[in-house]
C-alpha cells in the first residue's frame, strides 16, 4: 500500500519557459477533457501520482494512469525520477509555454475535432477558475487586488489588435520575471515573499461582428 501523495508547492520559475508550438499530433494527444484537467493540476499544483490525481478528480486510478502515460508519450509530462515506487510513480508537468495557432489546422479535417475539444475545454477551464475565485472567501487585500475587467469601446485593425495582445503579454512576462528574480534573491527572502500566492492572469481579446454582418 502506497502512502498518500504529499502536496507540493511549485517553485517559482527562474526564467521564461521554452515555447512549444502545437502541431496536429500534439493537439490530438492533449485534446481530451480528462487529460487537460490532469495536465492543468500538475502545472498548477506540482507533481502528483495517479492515486492522488484520481482522488482529486474523482476518477478511477487505472483510468488516470492510462491518461498519464498518454500525456508522457506526447511530451506534456515526465516522471519525477528518484521519487515514488515501481507501483506508484510521481509525474510532473514539463515546463513549457504552449502556442496554438488555429490557422495551422484550418485545412486539416483530421484535426478539426481535436481543435474543437481543446478550445472548448480551455474556455470551460478559464470560466471555472473565475467562478471558483468569485465563490471563495478572500481577505480584503486580495479581493481588492483581483479584477474582472472588460473594455468594449475599441475599434482596431487586425494589426492593432495583434499589437495590443503583444504589449499585454510583455507586461505579464515582465512581472513574472521580476517575481522570479526576487524569489531567487541570495537572501532567500524577498520583501513580501511570505505574502505571495499563485496568480492566474486570463486575457480574452477578439473581434466582434457588427449587427449588419450577422
Amino acid at each position: 500500500m502506497s502512502d498518500a501523495p504529499e502536496p507540493e508547492r511549485p517553485q517559482p520559475p527562474s526564467a521564461a519557459p521554452p515555447v512549444r508550438r502545437m502541431d496536429a499530433r500534439s493537439l490530438r494527444g492533449l485534446a481530451h477533457p480528462l487529460r487537460m484537467r490532469i495536465l492543468d493540476l500538475l502545472a498548477l499544483d506540482g507533481p502528483d501520482t495517479a492515486t492522488g490525481l484520481g482522488r482529486r478528480l474523482d476518477e478511477n486510478t487505472g483510468t488516470v494512469s492510462w491518461h498519464l502515460r498518454h500525456l508522457a508519450d506526447h511530451g506534456f509530462i515526465e516522471e519525477e525520477t528518484g521519487r515514488g515506487t515501481r507501483r506508484e510513480r510521481w509525474w510532473r508537468a514539463v515546463r513549457v509555454a504552449r502556442r496554438l495557432d488555429t490557422n495551422d489546422f484550418r485545412d486539416d479535417p483530421d484535426s478539426r475535432g481535436a481543435l474543437a475539444v481543446y478550445l472548448h475545454e480551455t474556455v470551460h477551464r478559464d470560466f471555472g477558475q473565475v467562478t471558483t475565485y468569485l465563490a471563495e472567501e478572500w481577505a480584503a487585500e486580495w479581493r481588492d487586488a483581483g479584477t474582472l475587467s472588460r473594455w468594449q469601446d475599441l475599434r482596431l485593425t487586425p494589426d492593432q489588435l495583434a499589437a495590443l495582445n503583444a504589449e499585454l503579454e510583455a507586461v505579464v512576462v515582465r512581472h513574472r520575471e521580476a517575481a522570479a528574480r526576487e524569489a531567487a534573491a541570495e537572501d532567500g527572502a524577498a520583501p513580501g515573499a511570505e505574502e505571495a500566492r499563485p496568480v492566474i492572469v486570463q486575457l480574452q481579446s477578439f473581434p466582434r461582428k457588427e449587427r449588419d454582418e450577422r
